[in-house]
This record gives C-alpha cells, sequence and structure tokens, in this order.
C-alpha cells in the first residue's frame, strides 16, 4: 500500500478504537506508519481524512449488513422482519465500535456543512435501500414515497432502539421486546384512512 491507502487503513483503525473526535493527527500517522506532514499532503486536513475514512467504513459494512439483514429462501414477510431484528439487535452488540461511528457521523455533519449535506444524500440512500430490503425488491424499484415513509420510519426505529443500545448494552433492547413493542404501536396507528 502506499501512504495514501495507508493513512486511510490508520485512521479507519482509529476511528474504532477512538471515535471521531479523540482521533488526532499523531494518533492516524501513527497507525499508518507515516509521518503527521502525510496527511495535509494526501487529504488536506486530519477531518477531510476522517470524513473519508469514517464513509469507506460505513461503505464496507453497509454492504455486508444489507446481505445480513436480507430475508432467507422461505421466510414470510413476517418471519423476514423477526429475523432484521434479531440481526439488528445482534449488530448493535457485535459492532458498537461502528454504530457510533454512524452517531458521531450525524454530529459532525451538523458542524461541518459540506459534510452535512453528504450525510443527508446518505440517509436518503439508506431510506431507499431498507424500503428494499423489507420490500424484497431491488433498490431501483423502490418509489420515493416508499423510501420516505417504510424506508424513513424503520431507519429511525432502527437508529433509536441503536442509540437504546449504545447507552445501556446491559440492558439493551431485546428483539422480542421491540417487536412487540411495533406490534403495540402498530393498533395504536390504526388502519390508513382510506
Amino acid at each position: 500500500m502506499g501512504n495514501r491507502e495507508d493513512l486511510l487503513a490508520g485512521a479507519k483503525r482509529c476511528l474504532r478504537e477512538q471515535g471521531y473526535d479523540r482521533t488526532s493527527v499523531r494518533d492516524i500517522a501513527a497507525a499508518a506508519g507515516v509521518s503527521t506532514a502525510a496527511i495535509g499532503y494526501h487529504f488536506g486536513s486530519r477531518e477531510a481524512l476522517l470524513t473519508q475514512a469514517l464513509f469507506g467504513l460505513l461503505d464496507e459494512w453497509g454492504d455486508s449488513l444489507g446481505r445480513a439483514l436480507a430475508p432467507e429462501a422461505g421466510d414470510d414477510e413476517v418471519r423476514a422482519y423477526e429475523r432484521m431484528w434479531e440481526g439488528l439487535v445482534r449488530q448493535f452488540a457485535e459492532h458498537p465500535d461502528l454504530w457510533l461511528a454512524t452517531v458521531e457521523l450525524f454530529l459532525q455533519g451538523r458542524r461541518q456543512p459540506e459534510l452535512g449535506s453528504r450525510v443527508a444524500e446518505g440517509m436518503a440512500e439508506g431510506w431507499r435501500g431498507m424500503s428494499a430490503i423489507l420490500r424484497s425488491v431491488p433498490e431501483e424499484s423502490v418509489s420515493e414515497r416508499s423510501a420516505r415513509t417504510l424506508g424513513m420510519v424503520q431507519t429511525a426505529l432502527m437508529s433509536g432502539v441503536m442509540i437504546q443500545s449504545l447507552g445501556n448494552p446491559a440492558d439493551a433492547p431485546s428483539a422480542a421486546e421491540v417487536l412487540e413493542g411495533l406490534r403495540a404501536l402498530a393498533k395504536l396507528a390504526g388502519p390508513a384512512d382510506s
């Protein structure tokens, strides 16, 4: 690998171990085995490098997460959704560093307008991808309405449960509890107006 690739790999490792705010230029350079000047030369700033590394981490992880959450052959819609929540809750416990990185990304997006627009685009893509998984259809066939309703609501639920799991791992919600709560909410929401 060259210095650029070493820096990206080092930044990814630092993000997972220390988080965005606690990662310094020196940390990244040490993890990459290069000088601190290489960061400015290749990326311009610590923030630019960390942002690229963070999006790279999330892309890599998002692909594997999407595959893990996809329904299995023979699953009906209910079992596929149950299996999705079981997988999500397991992911929250197994990879808290990556979920925490997503929270940090949103916080940094509020502080950095350019990053904020990339985060917004990523959210819209995430809604579309989530709707595709739930409907078992290709992403390109998901309507804007389905992305902005089904995809957005599932993403919001997932994010909320994830934050609760990060906040109190010893008493994190189980998949069964989430599903029981969702069934109760569905009764409160009632049928759609005709």
